[in-house]
């Protein structure tokens, strides 16, 4: 049965079948979530529920969002990033999946707005956020719906600082599972696939070489380890900056160089910001740059390079690439800023593979399955998932690598639990 106009808001119906094979082939590389989609679909847990999905329109996504239908949620899908949709995979969940889809590659920030409150329109019981949007949104304008609500996910470490900040003063108005905090999201997720899907997007919005570079990382959280492991992989002479202690501590010891951003800005030939902060990279670092460095950022939003007040210190700004904008400064340099400062990994490339978002959607499809098995039993607080839940997804994953790992014997898982020995 197709869709009539209304229901959703896409690019162009005619890419459906190109994101069909997108999805089907995201699914080859998901066998966790796979199997996971097998077992909603005899138990329809989510039966009789409304869900609405903000996060990035990708195959990937696409999968965790027909997972969420097979079990039994009606669904609606909107974007969390104006750029980072990708079109052929939201015509494909309109077309195939009969998921209605508010999402278009390039969409102004008023449309983004729009199709948020689209997603709210569905009257969601559960909800599945990056970035927080949705849940920050029904907070600010619409607490009236916090009543119906059972609960949210949220992808991200900038979503869940957004949802700390709420629990912390007191006005989170219904549970939320931080799935950025479950092992087998941020140890793979967050290190190996942002730490490549990073660099993918550099590489295609730029085509540059990265070996010899200095590529300065601002942040040593999960993403910044990542990126940086792969720069340095790539022959880069990478500086870490970082506010925390422990974490540059932690850098020091991985070999990388330290220091403050001012004085990193004037050696770097790449940036990438990684902090979940704001104006990490600002326009006075920026003006102190060699001429032709390059800017990209790997943060939820794009706030971490302060890309808009660098406009008053430009003359003119000229696209070189798709995703590649030269901004010819006052002060006779150029610098480059890659995807406009928003999510260099999934503006400029695809984002993280299938393999490693196989593990992050298996905990959002597990967390919402969390929230509604215990709906009434839950604080308004932020949670995570019950470490049971990471070991049982590791071993899904394990089983789907065909890898065996070896168990305690009786003498040892004996010997483990006694003092006197």
């Amino acid at each position: 049965m197709a869709m009539t106009k209304e229901k959703y808001d896409i690019k162009d119906i005619n890419l459906a079948d190109q994101g069909k094979n997108q999805i089907e082939w995201a699914f080859k590389d998901m066998p966790v979530l796979t199997s996971i989609k097998e077992r909603f679909e005899k138990e329809q847990p989510f039966a009789g529920l409304k869900l609405s999905a903000c996060v990035h329109v990708t195959k990937e996504t696409a999968a965790l969002c027909v997972v969420m239908k097979a079990g039994g949620a009606d669904a609606v899908l909107v974007a969390s990033n104006p750029l980072s949709t990708q079109d052929d995979v939201a015509a494909a969940l309109v077309k195939h999946y009969e998921i209605p889809t508010f999402a278009v590659a390039g969409e102004s920030v008023e449309t983004y707005k729009e199709h948020i409150e689209e997603a709210l329109k569905h009257d969601p019981d559960i909800i599945i956020d990056d970035g927080c949007d949705i849940v920050a949104t029904i907070h600010a304008k619409h607490p009236e719906m916090a009543a119906k609500i059972i609960g949210s996910t949220e992808e991200t470490t900038t979503g869940i600082q957004r949802l700390q900040a709420l629990e912390a003063e007191g006005k989170l108005k219904f549970p939320a599972v931080g799935v950025n905090t479950s092992l087998t999201k941020y140890l793979y997720d967050n290190r190996y696939g942002t730490g490549q899907s990073t660099m993918d997007g550099i590489l295609r919005a730029a085509n540059i070489l990265i070996a010899g570079k200095t590529v300065v990382i601002s942040g040593y959280g999960w993403c910044g380890k990542g990126c940086a492991m792969r720069a340095k992989a790539l022959g880069a002479n990478v500086i870490v900056c970082e506010v925390d202690p422990l974490k540059a501590l932690e850098a020091a010891m991985e070999g990388y160089r330290i220091m403050p951003i001012a004085q990193a800005a004037k050696e770097g030939d790449i940036f990438i910001t990684v902090t979940g902060n704001k104006h990490v990279v600002d326009v006075k670092h920026i003006l102190s740059m060699k001429n032709g460095a390059f800017l990209a950022n790997a943060g939820h939003f794009n706030y971490e390079v302060n890309v808009p007040d660098l406009a008053a210190e430009t003359l003119e700004i000229k696209k070189i690439r798709p995703t590649l904008e030269e901004y010819k400064l006052k002060n006779g340099k150029s610098v480059y800023v890659l995807a406009e400062g928003r999510l260099v990994n999934l503006i400029s490339a695809e984002g993280h593979p299938a393999s490693v978002m196989d593990m992050s959607f298996a905990n959002q499809a597990l967390g919402i399955e969390f929230l509604v098995k215990n709906k009434g039993k839950l604080e308004n607080k932020l949670y995570t998932l019950p470490l049971e839940v990471d070991i049982d997804i590791a071993k899904l994953k394990l089983k789907s690598m065909g890898l065996e790992i070896d168990t305690l014997t009786p003498l040892q898982e004996e010997y483990l639990k006694t003092w006197n020995i």
